[in-house]
């Protein structure tokens, strides 16, 4: 089981799985996937529609006095679509303890508000494009800004309701405190679902070193090097998760295409927020960048403590 931490908000018995919906099929597939896990731990479930008002009134101009009931009819149709999303989360979960918000604020505001104390938050894209609109920038948003952990449910057109598959969970390893904190998150579900562990670690040249002390090329087998590395960053959960049976990769260079091929057999791929080789000033590293947007299977964005008290409130 999850290892529970008092002091962590997101562990809290209280911390709900939160899910953005705006109407797309990328949003229905969210849900189911919300539904099902939030189940299987034991959480509630919320469901949050921002119908960003401010830029409904702001498009309308002048035209907003004399017509309030475009303004009622977006209400009616954020609660049209809450509607549809309850129903379908129940029929997905029956029994799960499920609540709804409608707010005037937009998806990625309401999001990232209630992600500081939610369990995870759990956003869905379709195709090469985002979730809810403007080209994905909802999504890389709230991916980058969001605390805690960000599921993305990426659907293709013929995923139709097949959204838990078979498969093992994936973890993409490096030397950042996101990418440990990925890790104690990528066992702590293969140690939920009964699912086999596969840690990615890719390493090149210009990093050889960083964590073995060397300088020369030529002092160490930089494969065996890496190898031990990767081991010594999984001994301890593997002592705290002994269940989990773990595949050790290594790969040299570009993380990005060998958790690409991966995420096309795997049920969840786990990835920290920032790598190590991210700028300061970053939220969102180019490989989770990379995956959120065009991975195969569900894909896990782990934010750090220390991470996000180095951002502070940024939006």
């Amino acid at each position: 089981m999850t290892e529970r931490r008092f002091d962590d908000p997101h562990h809290l018995a209280t911390a709900k799985v939160i899910v953005g919906v705006d109407g797309s099929d990328g949003s229905w597939a969210a849900v189911r996937w919300a539904a099902q896990f939030a189940a299987e731990r034991g959480r509630e479930l919320e469901i949050l529609h921002g119908m960003d008002l401010v830029g409904t009134g702001w498009v309308l101009g002048d035209y907003e006095v004399a017509i309030p009931s475009v303004i009622d009819a977006v209400r009616e149709q954020g609660g049209e679509v809450v509607a549809r999303a309850e129903r379908l989360a129940r029929s997905s979960a029956p029994g799960l303890r499920v609540s709804t918000r409608v707010s005037s604020d937009t998806g990625r505001e309401l999001l990232i508000e209630h992600s500081a104390e939610a369990y995870a938050v759990v956003i869905g894209a379709t195709g090469n494009a985002g979730t809810f609109t403007h080209l994905g920038s909802t999504l890389l948003a709230v991916t980058a800004h969001a605390h805690g952990t960000v599921v993305v449910v990426r659907t293709g057109p013929d995923d139709g309701d097949a959204i838990q598959v078979p498969g093992p969970v994936v973890v993409g390893v490096d030397g950042s405190a996101g990418g440990d904190a990925a890790i104690a998150a990528a066992f702590a579900e293969a140690a939920e679902r009964g699912a086999e562990l596969v840690a990615v670690h890719v390493w090149s040249d210009w990093d050889f070193g960083r964590f073995a002390g060397h300088t020369s090329l030529g002092e160490l087998d930089l494969d065996n090097v890496e190898r031990a590395i990767l081991a010594e960053r999984l001994a301890g959960w593997q002592e705290k998760f002994p269940e989990v049976r773990v595949a050790r990769k290594v790969e040299v260079s570009a993380p990005a295409p060998h958790l690409l091929d991966w995420s096309k057999v795997a049920q969840l791929l786990v990835v920290g927020s920032r790598g190590r080789g991210g700028f300061a000033g970053m939220l969102l590293g180019s490989t989770a960048n990379t995956l959120v947007q065009h991975a195969s299977c569900p894909v896990m964005v782990v934010h750090s403590r220390e991470e996000q008290r180095g951002s502070g409130d940024r939006r």
